[in-house]
């Protein structure tokens, strides 16, 4: 079926669909898209984090954390600690071999402890003014901690902000970059900065912001390396410490020239220099931190270190971060101290690993998503919401797969979870129209047939309604006629009481109905004394005589079970109900099937001499005993599921050609049975015999069949009559057989 023919709503609302998430993703509507990326690969580091090395073997420069544990919080008190305390940890960091010193909050306030502090709490007058020069005189803490400073190499920070600074920034390094395109344009930018105390900050070998990037669900992903000041780049508290470890008077970021994208783009941070070659960055010049988690060989008590109990030497080369311990970031693994997740990016910079998000994946990521959802749209029209459910699964598959091997050799953070909500919303949007569309067909459906289709059928019509061709088409089918034997007289005894009578028709008949609906069937016409059903229209059933026959055999089994309740009822006059008898004709052959629809209805049926026969057959087959009497194509058409007994051969009105009729009796194991088949050879003699005039043999063989189990005694009194019939009235020499006046 081409794209064109399909219902609308099967392609535009998914298209309608996929717009939106193009847009929510690429637009990070919300944060939506931020947020899916960071849960995917939140989960990938917990499934395959970093795995921890010692950066000293590498890089010469162990990275460590000073851990403030509970003995010397008992010494120096809760942190921050006085500067005259921190003044004593740098020194046992030199002391142990440290190279870098790194203090991860801000120096910017004064000891407390200062003897300069108390100046404000001397009385004014010359009586104290020796008190004051005392004072005055003494050593400050933030002079000894700024002293300490000089016997090391150490990184202090400063805080990007809105704060208006009380002085200017000495920065210790430049940032610059590589390329002839200034790839800054979108490092995140402040206008003020709050730096640590002038002497500490002369005294630091460098400064950096401290500013964390903090996603927008609370947790840290990234590091980064470079802010912008008002117009000037500054480097990051990292940045610095990766400067001061590979001994270099600069910071170097390199440009990707604005070709970074798929269709280009403004220049961005492609990578940082470093000592074992470039280092993949995000645009915005952070660092996609690659955690290995907590391992405790990275943690220094500072118990042990104030007591000098490590083992000499043991923190050669080592850059130290300190900060508060109480000081915690959300990150991919954990709660963690701001101070660890320095050392995380700091270890990550000087192993030359860290996980790559390159400035083309977020476009790669809508294109994709555009060619799977377009094909998934395609798909939808072209074969059906089935198939589109596979192609959507297996995309789903195959991306989660690249994803994760991108992720896991290579460190290629790609998202397939954004991707694969949004091609999931594509499709579950088809569905949903495509549902919608086949329930209100099914309603349609419903409410135009009247149940006269069964469930399945109009399932299958609403889902695919070319199905039914109103128009007109010629078919083979079988046609099932069930009436009420004795229907004039039954309603007759009913005369005083109409209610019951109506009652008991609808008792009777519509479980009758209901299994013709079960086993497949359309019902054609209903009356109050039967209806008529046919198969194979207007779905295709290639075993429509069968399921016509089983249908029938299942009709009797039902008629009994009704007549053994009815039959303890009584009506209004007290008169014991009676067993309902019925009687089922059923022809095989082509007819006409179509309809046309008028003032919100359709009407379905088939028109043929199969129909005309079937109903002919039930009107006569009272006269056969056996309730289901079928035509020879329908016995022809059936035979391998049920057992068969010819009992007529028979000219009916309306018809050329005589026909002959059976009797169903059973299903194949009576068909193999002795008895049925002494029954069926003793039948084709008795025809034999008729056909070939010999009536007496007729006569004898129809006094056997008589005696043998089961028998119809009413079949056999009608060909007694027509044999008493032919002998008076001998048929001519050419007679074909077939008993033309139907006696009554």
């Amino acid at each position: 079926m081409s794209l064109r023919n399909r219902p609308i709503a099967i392609w535009a609302f998914p298209l309608v669909m996929l717009a939106v998430a193009l847009f929510v993703l690429g637009a990070d509507a919300g944060g939506i898209a931020s947020r899916l990326r960071g849960i995917l690969f939140d989960g990938y580091q917990a499934s395959l984090p970093r795995t921890y090395e010692d950066t000293g073997s590498r890089s010469g420069h162990p990275v460590r954390v000073l851990d403030i544990d509970a003995a010397s919080t008992v010494r120096f008190g809760a942190w921050p600690w006085p500067h005259a305390a921190l003044a004593q940890l740098v020194g046992a960091l030199k002391a142990q071999g440290a190279s870098i010193v790194v203090f991860v909050d801000p120096l910017d306030n004064t000891d407390p402890a200062s003897p300069k502090n108390l100046l404000a709490l001397v009385p004014p007058g010359p009586t104290y003014d020796a008190a004051r020069t005392a004072l005055d005189r003494m050593p400050s803490p933030d002079d000894a901690l700024a002293s300490a400073l000089t016997g090391v190499k150490t990184v202090t920070g400063f805080a990007l902000g809105d704060a208006r600074p009380a002085r200017t920034l000495m920065l210790k390094a430049t940032v610059g970059w590589s390329g002839a395109r200034d790839p800054f344009g979108r490092v995140r930018a402040f206008d003020q900065a709050s730096a640590s105390l002038a002497a500490i900050e002369a005294a630091s070998a460098g400064v950096g912001a401290v500013n964390l990037d903090v996603d927008s669900d609370g947790k840290v992903r990234r590091m980064p390396l470079v802010f912008r000041l008002r117009d000037k780049a500054v480097p990051s508290l990292d940045a610095e410490v990766l400067r001061l470890a590979e001994g270099k008077d600069a910071i170097t970021l390199k440009s990707d020239e604005g070709n970074g994208g798929l269709f280009g783009g403004t220049p961005v941070v492609a990578a940082v220099d470093t000592g074992r070659g470039e280092l993949a960055t995000a645009p915005d010049g952070s660092l996609w931190i690659a955690y290995s988690g907590v391992h405790p060989e990275r943690n220094v008590d500072a118990s042990a270190l104030i007591d000098k109990t490590l083992a000499p030497d043991s923190l050669r080369g080592a850059i130290v971060y300190i900060g508060a311990p109480d000081d915690l970031v959300d990150t991919p693994t954990a709660l963690r101290a701001v101070a660890e997740v320095h050392a995380e990016a700091a270890e990550n910079l000087l192993l030359g690993v860290a996980l790559r998000r390159p400035a083309a994946a977020a476009q790669a990521e809508l294109l994709c998503l555009a060619l799977f959802g377009l094909g998934c749209v395609l798909v939808f029209a072209r074969l059906g919401m089935r198939w589109a459910g596979l192609f959507v699964l297996g995309t789903i598959a195959g991306v989660s797969y690249v994803s994760w091997r991108l992720y896991a050799g290579e460190h290629v953070l790609f998202d397939a979870l954004g991707l694969n909500l949004g091609l999931a919303a594509v499709w579950l949007t088809g569905a949903g129209a495509r549902w919608s569309e086949i329930a209100r067909s099914r309603n349609k459906l419903r409410l135009a047939f009247a149940d006269a289709l069964p469930a399945r059928t109009i399932d299958q019509i609403a889902r695919n309604p070319q199905l039914m061709k109103l128009e007109g088409e010629s078919r083979t089918v079988s046609y099932l006629a069930c009436g009420v034997r004795g229907f004039a007289e039954l309603a007759t005894s009913f005369r005083g009481d109409p209610a019951a009578f109506t009652r008991l028709m609808q008792r009777v008949l519509e479980p009758l109905i209901n299994v013709a609906l079960d086993h497949g069937g359309t019902i054609d016409k209903l009356t109050t004394e039967g209806f008529t059903a046919f198969w194979n229209a207007p779905l295709d059933d290639l075993e429509h005589a069968i399921h016509a026959c089983e249908a029938a055999n299942a009709m009797m089994e039902t008629i009994a079970r009704t007549n053994e309740i009815i039959t303890h009822e009584r009506r209004i006059d007290g008169v014991a109900l009676s067993p309902v008898e019925i009687g089922i004709g059923v022809s095989t052959g082509p007819a006409i099937a179509g309809g046309f629809k008028a003032h919100g209805r359709t009407a379905y049926s088939v028109h043929g001499d199969c129909t005309v026969l079937a109903a002919r057959i039930q009107q006569i087959s009272g006269q056969y005993g056996p309730a289901v009497i079928v035509s020879e194509e329908t016995r022809k058409s059936s035979e391998r599921g049920f057992a068969f007994l010819e009992v007529d051969y028979i000219a009916l009105a309306g018809h050329d050609e005589p026909v002959k009729l059976y009797a169903m009796l059973g299903n194949p194991v009576m068909r193999a049975s002795p008895k049925f088949r002494a029954l069926a050879t003793f039948h084709d003699h008795i025809f034999q015999s008729l056909r070939a005039q010999q009536w007496q043999k007729a006569r004898e063989l129809i006094e056997q069949c008589r005696k043998l189990s089961g028998a119809s005694q009413k079949l056999y009194d009608l060909h007694l009559t027509r044999v008493a019939y032919f002998e008076d009235n001998p048929p001519s020499e050419d007679w074909d057989g077939a008993f033309r006046p139907i006696l009554k």
